[in-house]
């Protein structure tokens, strides 16, 4: 399940060194290589819901199997993309492939380990893991472009595919689908088209500014919404039961997720610009420098579980968003020529406030939910995460400008720097009014027990 969900996070990053190589390749222009990367995160964010409840209703198991069969396609169809609209095509299909992956990964996580001390350690290694492949995408994607070529870097998804397939297959129990809940068919298809318009709107304001197609696909957005929340309040067996978006626990931790995304991943890919565009360092050198902030991700995750495994997920989450202020208040000291000594400390905040957050976070939305249906609450958390990790990028990345104006960037670094500090801060005290003391939990853990 960890090497199912390394991919998924992989396949984010890994592509953004070996674009300048494919649009030579492929004579595509800006555009063209921006929805290289986007097809991949729209498509994802939009069907991850859906993905949860597919696995709910078929199995898991299933739903892995079958998720990382239609990745390793989509990786061959990428590897072997005649032009550019061939690639962002198959990279779409790749998207798909992960929003089935991600919640049912974490799903089987789950329901193997479903004593709450052992499944919080579980879901630690699980982050931990996936938090690797953050700092193996630019590396891993420097050596493979230097090496072999842009298309390695598709087609060496192709033998991890085939071992996680084999080892799913004979380790993973089949599990019982949830044979009382229909396919919600109609809800799926308006939460996908909402979430589509909605990630579209964002993406390309913050790459071209408010046009024509942005307001069309934020009218989308909105009308879709509206025509979902009346069907979802009608259906006997809808999606998202609107019983859960009155639970407190289950939308606050669900909120503090989508804050984590929204600040951290929208803060690597500005801190990226500085590094690249107004500090000039080359890829490989700037992958490096960011080590501060992905290495504590990847290290703390686990020892994370361990503690919500201990104390529950509160207690962690509040330090991880206690440490991310802390390293978000050193953004706006930040100058065109500031030394790697006054950007380190923002990393290395950021990074363990993301490495204490992630599994506990994680942990508190699937406590919070229905323990019958592991895929819903597994979805939405995904989705609230890769959804806020694409608007955090759009709203970051037009709040900096151009990186070829330095004093601007770094005034728009500031004005980040600020809000990130004051959204963790939100994040803090939603924490407090709705994830339970760990006396709570244990508490309502005896209830359900008996």
């Amino acid at each position: 399940m960890c090497t199912g969900m390394f991919l998924v996070q992989l396949d984010v990053t890994v592509v953004n060194v070996a674009l300048p190589h494919i649009g030579t390749a492929l004579h595509s222009g800006l555009a063209g290589m921006q929805w290289v990367v986007d097809s991949y995160t729209v498509i994802l964010a939009a069907f991850l819901l859906l993905g949860g409840v597919v696995g709910d209703r078929l199995g898991h198991r299933t739903v892995v199997l079958t998720g990382l069969g239609l990745f390793g396609v989509a990786s061959l169809l990428c590897g072997l993309a005649p032009g550019t609209a061939t690639l962002v095509g198959a990279r779409a299909l790749q998207g798909l492939a992960a929003a089935l992956l991600l919640p049912s990964t974490l799903a089987v996580v789950n329901t193997t380990f479903p004593e709450r001390a052992e499944q919080a350690r579980a879901l630690g290694i699980w982050a931990g893991v996936s938090a690797l492949a953050l700092p193996a995408g630019p590396l891993l994607g420097g050596v493979l472009v230097t090496a072999a070529g842009w298309r390695a870097v598709f087609l060496i998804n192709l033998p991890v595919v085939a071992v996680a397939l084999y080892l799913t297959q004979k380790l993973v129990s089949k599990d019982r689908p949830a044979r009382g809940h229909r396919l919600d068919a109609i809800g799926a298809i308006g939460t996908a088209v909402v979430l589509t318009a909605l990630v579209y709107c964002v993406i390309t304001t913050g790459h071209a500014g408010v046009s024509s197609s942005t307001l069309w696909s934020a009218l989308v957005a909105i009308g879709a919404a509206v025509a979902l929340a009346l069907w979802e309040r009608r259906t006997p067996d809808p999606m998202l039961p609107p019983a859960l978006l009155r639970k407190a626990d289950f939308v606050g931790a669900n909120v503090v997720a989508a804050i984590m995304n929204f600040v951290g991943i929208g803060a690597v890919f500005v801190i990226t610009l500085y590094l690249q565009g107004v500090q000039h360092h080359d890829p490989l050198t700037a992958g490096a420098m960011l080590l501060p902030l992905f290495l504590p991700l990847a290290v703390c995750a686990p020892l994370t579980g361990r503690l919500a495994a201990r104390y529950g997920p509160r207690p962690p989450m509040l330090g991880g968003l206690v440490l991310g202020a802390v390293g978000a208040a050193f953004l706006p000291l930040i100058g065109p020529d500031s030394s790697y000594l006054v950007l380190a400390p923002a990393l290395l905040g950021i990074g363990l406030g993301m490495g204490l957050l992630t599994p506990s976070v994680v942990a508190a939305a699937l406590q919070a939910g229905p323990p019958e249906r592991p895929g819903l609450s597994s979805g939405v958390n995904n989705t609230a995460r890769q959804a806020a990790g694409a608007l955090g990028i759009a709203v970051f990345g037009a709040m900096v400008h151009d990186p070829s104006a330095p004093a601007d960037f770094t005034s728009g670094l500031h004005l980040v720097g600020m809000l990130s500090v004051a959204l963790w801060l939100i994040a803090a005290a939603l924490t407090l009014l709705t994830v339970p003391r760990p006396a709570e939990l244990r508490d309502r853990t005896g209830s359900h027990a008996e």
